[in-house]
């Protein structure tokens, strides 16, 4: 995710060590109260549906531990740690990957199209060849994960969709989450591979 320019630059040693400060003054409970603060803004960043729910937690941290640095004047760290992970949240919605993959699925749906259709080999279909080589490139369960997800039409992908979450013992928030991030890699992947041709 790109910085915003006011958070152009990672937290600094003082910042770090002023944010676990205000988390506690016992240097051992201030790093178990960061740990939990992160867990707690990865979740925050998962349930709303964020690509990549560690990226959002780590950016909020370290906008909090430089905003202390700062001086801001802060007498809640976690409710002022929440209200600067909406704000990520909200550039990263903005964020023109973002964009790319909201909504009705509909680019991987084409790529999943094109590795269902076996008569487009690789010399006349480079996005297809790419989609082979990084799909190959995923581990066995992300690959089958993602496959499963993208099945069917319509209300039959639903009812896919929510038979896959239950044989995973996922709900199907969790889910969309996991299939998401293994989705923003394959997409990665694919993007790097169509740079390389």
């Amino acid at each position: 995710m790109a910085r915003s320019p006011d958070d152009a630059t990672g937290p600094t040693a003082a910042g770090l060590a002023g944010l676990l400060a205000r988390l506690d003054p016992d240097s051992e409970r201030a790093g178990a109260a960061y740990e939990a603060l992160r867990r707690t803004l990865v979740k925050f960043f998962d349930w709303r549906g964020a690509l990549v729910p560690e990226e959002g937690a780590d950016e909020t941290l370290d906008r909090l531990a430089r905003k202390l640095a700062a001086g801001e004047p802060v007498s809640d760290v976690r409710s002022f740690a929440h209200g600067i992970a909406r704000r990520v949240l909200l550039e990263q919605s903005r964020s023109p990957q973002a964009r790319l993959t909201r909504g009705d699925e509909t680019e991987l749906d084409a790529l999943a199209a094109v590795n269902a259709t076996a008569d487009a080999t690789a010399d006349e279909e480079p996005v297809g060849a790419c989609l082979e080589r990084c799909l190959a490139e995923l581990p066995a369960e992300s690959r089958e994960l993602i496959l499963q997800y993208y099945v069917a039409e319509g209300r039959a992908k639903i009812d896919n969709r929510r038979r896959l979450a239950e044989a995973l013992g996922l709900s199907d928030n969790a889910l969309r989450s996991r299939a998401q991030r293994v989705r923003d890699r394959l997409e990665r992947c694919i993007a790097q591979c169509m740079a390389g041709t």
